[in-house]
């Protein structure tokens, strides 16, 4: 290795080094003009935007692993009572408990989160997971039955995804309203 390739190398480290070492600035959020504040103060409380350190301390936090193992363990055990079963019956178990578990997975994160975009998240972790265990059904079907179930699988499954974006989409326009509503007036006092 040349000289010049190990400087840069160590100069590169030590410049990523320093830049962690480095307070992160902080800024005051600008205020609109009926007084309230715009940007990242809006968002969720548990939101990475405005506090990334307490969701970081919820993700390690003893509950928070407590019930990711939890939702680890009842998949593994739905998965173990699949195993007695045999053919397509067995396929369909596992989709419904692999299902569970992301749907499981998908409501923790959204519960630490709390942003709209998890609602959304769960709301699409349990479309496709209905889809998947759907789909597995309809290969008891066979010929015309069979293609006809899977297409009402996908159309059921389209008509989630649009209702989860669409709730998605109401979220934050009721919120977006919400901030750029104008502030009340004050009362008047009618010094009596």
């Amino acid at each position: 290795m040349k000289m010049s390739t190990l400087y840069a190398a160590l100069s590169g480290a030590l410049l990523l080094g320093a830049a962690t070492l480095v307070p992160a600035q902080t800024t005051t959020p600008a205020t609109t003009p009926s007084g309230t504040s715009s940007g990242m103060a809006n968002a969720p409380a548990g939101s990475t935007a405005t506090n990334p350190v307490k969701n970081a301390k919820v993700a390690a936090s003893p509950e928070y692993r407590a019930d990711k193992d939890r939702i680890e363990a009842d998949y593994k055990a739905a998965k173990e009572k699949c195993k007695s079963m045999s053919g397509n019956a067995k396929d369909v178990c596992e989709k419904e408990a692999k299902g569970q578990e992301k749907v499981a997975k998908a409501e923790l994160e959204a519960k630490r989160k709390g942003t709209p975009h998890a609602e959304y998240e769960v709301a699409k972790a349990k479309a496709d997971a209905a889809y998947d265990v759907a789909k597995e059904k309809c290969d008891d079907q066979k010929g015309k039955e069979k293609s006809a179930c899977k297409k009402q699988a996908k159309a059921d499954h389209e008509k989630q995804l649009a209702d989860a974006k669409s709730l998605r989409k109401n979220v934050a326009s009721t919120k977006s309203t919400a901030d750029t509503s104008p502030a009340p007036a004050p009362a008047k006092s009618t010094g009596k």
